[in-house]
């Protein structure tokens, strides 16, 4: 069982910016792969960015240039820093992990909210 704790959500004015933290409970390296998701009210949840154990990233077309996900290996954490947010970035922010066993995990999620 992997226990993921995600933290870093507010709110925050349009052009702000936030950084959101996953914490895994096992070692980063027994992760194929960690990711941001996100999920706005009747909308479905959708992919932000991954990262892999080797630190290869990828990006939602919507955030790119705007948003980095990055590791810290020694901390099995992932952070999400969130630059020149916009209304549309509100939503609920989901950490997910995906085991060397090809098993996912999903955090509790963090409520980021972009307005005036």
């Amino acid at each position: 069982q992997v226990q993921l704790v995600e933290s870093g959500g507010g709110l925050v004015q349009p052009g702000g910016s936030l950084r959101l933290s996953c914490a895994a409970s096992i070692s980063i390296f027994s992760i194929n792969v960690m990711g941001w998701y996100r999920q706005a009210p009747g909308l479905q949840r959708e992919l932000v960015a991954g990262i892999t154990w080797s630190g290869a990233a990828n990006y939602a077309d919507s955030v790119k240039g705007r948003f980095i996900i990055s590791r810290d290996n020694a901390k099995n954490t992932v952070y999400l820093q969130m630059n020149s947010l916009k209304p549309e970035d509100t939503a609920v922010y989901y950490c997910k992990a995906t085991t060397r066993a090809w098993t996912d995990y999903w955090g509790q999620g963090t409520q980021v909210t972009v307005s005036s």
